[in-house]
């Protein structure tokens, strides 16, 4: 059984299961849209499943991401955020999933 939920639902669902500091608000937005698509693209509905959303996926600033999967970032330019961003987002690309980004400079993407 399948429930259709809207961008507000798929918040909420995070916050009931403890959840809300996973994501930030736009982290949220750009993880139901990617969802979205990604339902669209393989034409099946997928479960609403927050643990399993939460283990698969994460929000992080380039920065961290780069300390956190120990990208060699010898050759970029550690104080241009704009060289470190793109960076990453080659490497994920390379390695995973990227769902977006947010306004404020963090990347959703699948965990790898």
């Amino acid at each position: 059984m399948i429930s259709t939920i809207n961008l507000y639902q798929f918040r909420n669902g995070f916050k009931e299961m403890g959840r809300s500091e996973q994501f930030s608000y736009d982290g949220l937005k750009v993880l139901f849209e990617y969802l979205e698509s990604f339902e669209d693209d393989i034409g099946e509905k997928l479960e609403f499943d927050v643990l399993a959303l939460c283990c698969d996926f994460a929000e992080q600033t380039p920065r961290n991401i780069a300390i956190d999967y120990d990208f060699d970032l010898s050759g970029i330019d550690e104080d241009s955020d704009d060289e470190i961003l793109e960076f990453v987002l080659d490497q994920l690309n390379d390695c995973t999933s990227v769902c977006g980004e947010t306004d404020r400079g963090t990347i959703v993407y699948r965990q790898f």
